[in-house]
């Protein structure tokens, strides 16, 4: 059987096909999936997908009208999945449930200390033989207060390397992780994270009770020398609101590998096109944000989890097997 890989990154495309040798052929297409792809699928029982697939409901019915029966997403996150209408298509859907939390822990330490010591203008800078500090002045961690929100794998994982910083620990969460209470974090209500956190990371999923988490009031209610992170999905903050504070002066910095309308944007080149996202042309202008394009994910130890659980989610699936990762289950 060939499996058609939509949103393959050139280093991803010889892991997949390694990964895939012996067992199933595999075609990989650097273009992701959705309503104007779909119709490439027709003819493959077997699709693989990426964090920026849109499968929707129109997405979803040309695919199941071209014969296929699997859906074998390529991350955690499965927000961009109308899982509804995939069982009633009688369409298998599986995922990523784990990858190394670390990969993505610490591309958010990453964000927060080159936004905290200005490490991107720094750069700019001394390529240019302009050696100033003027404008480059960040701040000491240690003895200052982290809030993480979302203390599951990732987020535990990030307050790890904070308790290594020496700074005070605040969490929320639905349910307490006992090895954050272990190091010392006090969950608290959001809102009083909000305001005494120096540092916030969100590490929650996007879930309809986590859209625009991070909205207006949120924003305002942080400290304006606060730093902001996001890591985990763009639609946890509210963009328009986000900009709107920018505009303000305020933020010491916002560290974004995320963003809320990144789809058909990133992990693209867009460089020879006019982006017409103003949001996001805007965002980029402000010399206290730092934006990367979902990449946190992205080490050699966490995109060979990802492909190995992916090629065991399609053995599963072919051998008539239920895994662990079986989000919409085989109906047949």
């Amino acid at each position: 059987m060939e499996i058609l890989a939509f949103g393959v990154q050139a280093d991803e495309k010889p892991l997949i096909e390694k990964a895939f040798a012996g067992h199933h052929d595999v075609r990989c297409l650097r273009v992701n999936l959705d309503e104007d792809t779909a119709p490439i699928a027709a003819g493959y029982e077997i699709v693989s997908s990426s964090v920026n697939a849109d499968l929707d409901h129109r997405v979803l019915q040309t695919l199941a009208a071209g014969g296929t029966q699997m859906i074998a997403q390529r991350s955690t996150g499965f927000n961009n999945i109308d899982l509804d209408v995939a069982e009633r298509l009688g369409i298998t859907v599986a995922r990523v449930s784990y990858y190394s939390p670390y990969s993505v822990a610490e591309f958010a330490w990453t964000l927060a200390m080159a936004v905290n010591r200005r490490i991107v203008r720094a750069s700019i800078r001394t390529r240019d033989f302009d050696f100033r500090l003027d404008g480059l002045m960040g701040r000491d961690l240690r003895g200052r207060t982290v809030g993480v929100l979302g203390t599951g794998k990732i987020g535990e994982a990030f307050t790890r390397i904070a308790h290594g910083f020496g700074m005070n620990l605040l969490g929320w969460d639905v349910a307490e992780n006992p090895a954050c209470l272990d190091l010392g974090m006090t969950y608290v209500e959001k809102e009083r994270l909000f305001a005494e956190a120096d540092l916030i990371s969100l590490h929650v999923p996007l879930l309809p009770a986590t859209q625009h988490l991070i909205d207006a009031a949120a924003l305002k209610a942080m400290k304006d020398d606060a730093i902001l992170v996001n890591s985990s999905r763009g639609g946890l903050i509210d963009t328009e609101a986000l900009v709107a504070e920018l505009r303000a002066g305020r933020f010491a910095g916002v560290g974004l590998d995320v963003y809320e309308a990144e789809a058909g944007l990133f992990f693209l080149d867009k460089s020879l096109e006019v982006v017409e996202d103003d949001t996001l042309a805007r965002l980029i202008t402000f010399p206290n944000v730092l934006v990367t394009s979902h990449q946190a994910y992205y080490t050699t130890d966490a995109v060979g989890q990802i492909i190995d659980t992916t090629v065991q989610n399609v053995l599963d699936y072919t051998a008539g097997r239920r895994g662990e990762n079986v989000l919409v289950p085989r109906t047949a």
